[in-house]
């Protein structure tokens, strides 16, 4: 029995629950890629915020019965017993965002700015949600006319549908109006779940008393049934709020983009305030929603600014995008790979030798790979093609004699000898 390889597979390390390992990120980069030039076309300006942001941070801007808030943080203790800073990993971009703008004393709106990366929230994994995952955001930050988040909406919508090539998705609007609206709608919807509250789950009886909009992102579905018969909101929206409501319906027509209005569509965060939207694709199970935002017209001032700014912001969600995207990727022009030239000498006398015909090579932009572990040539070649080689540079004891090199095409399989000078001229023709 070999101890030590017992020893060894019982101590092998694997990744953190919720966290993956992206092993071919081509399909990954070319949506980011493509994603920037639609937002050159759009005049937003790429930026990047920190991982770590003070806890405070989300506490305040996303509401302190969110779920993110409450139970998904990922907050870092201080090593310091006498420091009581506390920093978390972000849950999510837009509250950064808007701390940049205000810490940076951003003069010029509306600031049309986007980024992407990690995200980090302590839930329980499953298809399209982990504990670590990546978004595209994009945030508009003094944007007063309803114009912008109808805008925002159609640059998605061109994006999922022209770039990327998605048809089975929906547009989900809804619009939560102002501030004096929802309160004055509270008291009605509270009356509805109190007069149904025997079918109401556990959650959504807490979320009844304690943050009542939150009932509408239950999970349960014959409380998603009960919501259909739940009072809507549009009916009880202010005269400018009604008036922009239907400019948002009317833009969204001008555009040409199919929606659907959903009166349950609330979004899981307390900052959002009139416009909300999502879109969603029901092949993605109960994670159904990649890309989702809104409008926030007083996150600005609570994040320490002096005078407000409504905004409209959006976020992508990268991992169920890629859910999406995977059967379709063959369809998608991804970027190509160059061609590959692997160089192979035949013993050690030649590895200088190679090392040299190798860089020639890189000077002129060609990619090139080294085999230098002295196996076989049958060995060597196997390799090669196993690494998607597009020619083979071989470099044996006549070669090294001659000062040539016999480039062998790995498609035809047609092999030419010439001289090592000549070489580059040959692979660039």
């Amino acid at each position: 029995m070999n101890i030590f390889c017992t020893k060894k597979a019982k101590d092998m390390f694997k990744r953190v629950k919720g966290t993956q390992d992206f092993l071919d990120l081509s399909l990954f980069n070319f949506v980011v890629s493509q994603f920037k030039k639609q937002m050159r076309l759009y005049h937003f300006d790429e930026i990047s915020t920190p991982i770590l942001e003070p806890t405070e941070l989300f506490k305040r801007s996303l509401g302190l019965q969110t779920d993110v808030v409450t139970k998904e943080m990922f907050i870092i203790p201080s090593r310091d017993e006498k420091d009581d800073e506390s920093i978390c990993l972000r849950p999510e971009a837009t509250a950064s965002f808007v701390r940049a703008f205000v810490e940076n004393g951003i003069q010029t709106i509306p600031w049309k700015v986007f980024s992407y990366g990690p995200m980090f929230r302590y839930e329980r994994p499953q298809k399209g949600r982990y504990r670590q995952f990546h978004q595209i955001n994009m945030e508009i930050i003094g944007a007063r006319s309803i114009g912008y988040d109808a805008q925002l909406i159609k640059m998605l919508d061109r994006y999922f549908h022209e770039t990327l090539t998605l048809n089975n998705y929906a547009v989900l609007i809804n619009f939560l109006g102002c501030k004096k609206d929802r309160e004055r709608y509270r008291p009605v919807l509270y009356a509805f779940l109190e007069e149904n509250a025997d079918k109401l789950c556990k959650l959504c009886l807490e979320r009844k008393e304690k943050n009542i909009m939150r009932v509408f992102d239950c999970k349960v579905e014959t409380c998603n049934e009960l919501y259909k018969n739940a009072p809507k909101l549009t009916n009880h929206l202010c005269e400018q709020c009604t008036q922009e409501w239907q400019q948002l319906k009317d833009d969204l027509d001008l555009l040409a983009v199919s929606y659907k209005v959903d009166p349950a569509l609330v979004r899981g965060l307390d900052y959002y305030n009139k416009t909300v939207f999502v879109f969603a694709d029901e092949s993605l199970g109960s994670q159904k929603e990649f890309c989702g935002g809104g409008r926030y017209d007083q996150l600005v001032k609570e994040v320490g600014s002096k005078e407000d700014q409504p905004s409209v912001g959006a976020a992508i969600g990268m991992e169920r995008l890629m859910l999406l995207l995977e059967p379709i990727k063959d369809k998608l022009p991804l970027e190509q790979l160059p061609a590959l030239h692997v160089i192979i000498p035949l013993s050690e006398n030649q590895q200088q030798l190679a090392l040299l015909l190798a860089n020639e090579l890189h000077v002129h932009n060609l990619c090139a790979d080294v085999l230098l572990d002295g196996e076989s040539m049958k060995s060597m070649m196997r390799k090669a093609n196993k690494m998607g080689a597009s020619y083979c540079l071989i470099l044996g004891e006549d070669e090294q004699k001659e000062h040539a090199v016999t480039v062998k095409n790995m498609v035809n399989g047609q092999e030419t000898k010439m001289p090592q000078s000549e070489a580059v001229a040959h692979l660039t023709k």
